[in-house]
């Protein structure tokens, strides 16, 4: 018992660490918003990743059975999509906000792995469905029946992001793990690159979450470039430890911690304090995840 119990705790302490780690990644990627618009901030996010990932390449060679291109690619898509949505609201919204839409993922997860995967969704599952959505409009506060553009955009980041979990848990059946983050971050560089490259072409306003000319980081853009990557990939590797470490249900619970991080640090760097309604809103959601996590 007291071997579970300092699991548990070192488990807890990774997770800790990294939602506080993921909340600075908001932070800098906000900050780069300021000067370059989030279609290249998604892009220097993944291009610090593949190099990472590509590094352990060249130790060890990936080996697996394969077979899934088709779904691997999709689940690519969807995490390049959600993420660009996600990164978007960084820029248009308080951080705590953008990161409370993303922390919906694993409640919308846990619907499609019922609807594609055949899981059993239960009584508790659908009334975390049903909280988490409540939870989404006290925080979007749509004026009359009518959603606003990052709202839509912040549903859109939590379901795309379940969307491309829901792939991954078919595909480590088929994958080196690996090749699923490359198929992701990959997409997320090259992606970019091209849209990046039409975009002068393009004049759709109404879509600047998609299109962006490449703005050349000037002075300290650089260092926010360099420390977003390195938080992120720290972010990523303690959250892993953390599962490791401890029971998913409990890391999972924990990891809504990045919600208040992300509040707190976003106050520091100028966004507004959350309202009544907002914190309600938080609290219906972090308590669906709760729910999906402890099931």
């Amino acid at each position: 018992m007291r071997d579970y119990f300092n699991r548990l705790d070192t488990g807890v302490r990774y997770m800790l660490f990294a939602s506080l780690l993921f909340a600075c990644m908001g932070v800098f990627a906000k900050l780069l918003s300021s000067s370059m618009p989030s279609l290249e901030v998604v892009f220097f996010r993944n291009v610090f990743g593949v190099v990472i990932v590509a590094a352990t390449l060249l130790k060890k060679p990936m080996q697996h059975t394969g077979g899934k291109p088709f779904l691997l690619f999709f689940r690519g898509l969807m995490g390049f999509l959600a993420l660009l949505a996600f990164f978007y609201n960084i820029a248009h919204i308080p951080l705590g906000d953008a990161m409370t839409y993303s922390k919906t993922s694993p409640i919308f997860t846990a619907l499609f792995a019922w609807l594609f995967l055949h899981e059993k969704m239960g009584t508790k599952g659908w009334i975390a469905l049903f909280v988490g959505f409540i939870g989404i409009i006290f925080i979007a506060k749509p004026s009359g029946f009518m959603l606003d553009k990052t709202a839509w955009l912040g549903i859109f980041s939590g379901v795309g992001a379940a969307l491309a979990y829901t792939a991954v848990r078919e595909l480590k059946r088929y994958y080196d793990t690996r090749a699923i983050v490359l198929s992701f971050m990959g997409i997320g560089t090259i992606g970019p690159l091209f849209l990046m490259a039409i975009s002068p072409y393009v004049n759709m306003p109404e879509l600047d979450m998609i299109f962006g000319e490449f703005v050349l980081p000037q002075g300290i853009d650089w260092l926010y470039v360099v420390l977003m990557g390195l938080f992120a990939t720290s972010a990523q590797i303690y959250m892993t430890k953390a599962y490791g470490a401890t029971k998913a249900g409990v890391v999972g619970a924990v990891s809504y911690t990045n919600i208040l991080f992300s509040i707190g640090l976003g106050l520091l760097i100028g966004d507004p304090f959350p309202d009544l309604l907002t914190w309600l809103g938080i609290a219906l959601v972090v308590t669906a995840g709760v729910m999906v996590a402890k099931r």
